[in-house]
């Protein structure tokens, strides 16, 4: 769910670190073709489009909400070579200029590509909420809908969700994300669109 974080100033420290003496020895790709990184495995190939990382504007709403908003979003896709394509998103509201306001939805996981094409995704958020979604991946679209979803005692009462990824014929990639939650039908809550960036 979209949930904007308060705002308040943010308190910085610093601290020293050592190198770790176990650094993890294998690196993650966030392309098909990167030479350091491992080379995707096979089941990976109806959704080798989408690594990398991709960022641009959206725009959301929400019966429950006072006003609809607009939001950035950057959204990472890596693999490390083996049927799982890491997921991270996270977002923050801009305002009337698109100067940055505070930060907003952040998400992480696993999609589970399967041979026949189905994925299986595990979501979790920061607000208390974990999901595992099932859906599919082909013609360059992935469309993934809630299979179950776990809420700690806090959480707000979110029972679906359903998100699609699109690549475009112009490299962009378009993202919506229904939702139902805290007693309002599965409808409309969130959509996007990103471009490739660095």
């Amino acid at each position: 769910m979209f949930d904007p974080a308060p705002e308040h100033p943010s308190s910085a420290s610093s601290s020293s670190s050592a190198p770790s003496p176990f650094p993890y020895p294998y690196p993650e790709s966030h392309s098909s073709d990167s030479e350091a990184a491992p080379a995707p495995h096979a089941l990976l190939a109806p959704v080798l489009g989408l690594l990398g990382r991709w960022s641009g504007r959206g725009r959301g709403e929400y019966p429950t909400l006072p006003a609809d908003f607009t939001y950035a979003q950057e959204v990472t896709f890596s693999h490390d070579g083996r049927p799982f394509l890491r997921y991270e998103a996270r977002a923050w509201l801009l305002d009337a200029d698109d100067a940055p306001l505070r930060p907003a939805a952040r998400e992480s996981g696993w999609w589970r590509l399967q041979p026949d094409g189905r994925i299986e995704a595990l979501v979790t958020q920061p607000t208390g909420i974990a999901e595992i979604a099932v859906g599919y991946a082909a013609d360059g679209t992935v469309d993934l809908s809630t299979h179950d979803v776990a809420l700690t005692p806090t959480a707000k009462n979110v029972t679906a969700t359903r998100r699609r990824y699109t690549l475009t014929d112009d490299g962009t990639l378009t993202f919506t994300h229904d939702m139902a939650a805290v007693d309002q039908p599965l409808q409309h809550h969130l959509s996007a669109h990103l471009r490739p960036t660095k």
